[in-house]
């Protein structure tokens, strides 16, 4: 049942992320080339896990604790942790709005969002997405680990670069925004 869930979980941000993606073209008259990216990279973790499972599932019994959560309550505890990153993944995505393209767009119209999310967090996309992997991994399968071993030292490495992108940007408003906010996940890191 878990696994279920975590699966409609992931297909919710990939829907919500393509919606997003559409309304954005729409506004700019342009096509924006991340969403397929981010797509493409969530559909290809997600495709990792199912082949690391189907082939340990030849071995299941010597392999059966890489399923599931080793308790119903760490079941849950991945659950909660997946809806959360889920949650914060989207709602960062959401407040960004039309700002979205903004390090790769050539307008000088963007502006630093901090409110909604990032009142808390300077990137709640890659840290929600992180905490989703985790709970993931928590909640259905140790395998989830693969894709944060694959993805979170890229979205580690996407956050710095979006700094500096933005510090050079904003210079006084983003050192006085970082000082008060946390990297990745709110109150944490």
């Amino acid at each position: 049942m878990l696994g279920w869930l975590i699966f409609a979980l992931w297909l919710t941000l990939v829907l919500y992320w393509g919606f997003a993606a559409k309304a954005l073209k729409r506004q700019f008259g342009r096509s924006w080339i991340w969403w397929r990216e981010i797509g493409v990279r969530l559909a290809f973790f997600s495709l990792v896990v199912q082949m690391l499972r189907g082939a340990v599932g030849a071995n299941a019994a010597q392999f059966a604790w890489l399923y599931g959560a080793t308790s119903t309550e760490m079941g849950f505890i991945g659950l909660l942790l997946c809806v959360l990153g889920i949650g914060l993944a989207i709602l960062g995505r959401s407040s960004l709005a039309a700002n979205w393209p903004m390090p790769n767009s050539s307008s000088e119209h963007g502006e630093l969002i901090t409110s909604g999310p990032y009142a808390y967090v300077r990137h709640p996309i890659y840290g929600g997405m992180l905490l989703a992997i985790v709970g993931s991994a928590l909640a259905q399968s140790v395998l989830w680990l693969a894709p944060l071993v694959l993805y979170g030292p890229y979205f580690i490495r996407s956050a710095r670069l979006e700094e500096k992108f933005l510090s050079e940007h904003f210079p006084q408003l983003y050192r006085s925004y970082r000082t008060r906010t946390k990297m990745l996940l709110p109150f944490v890191i």
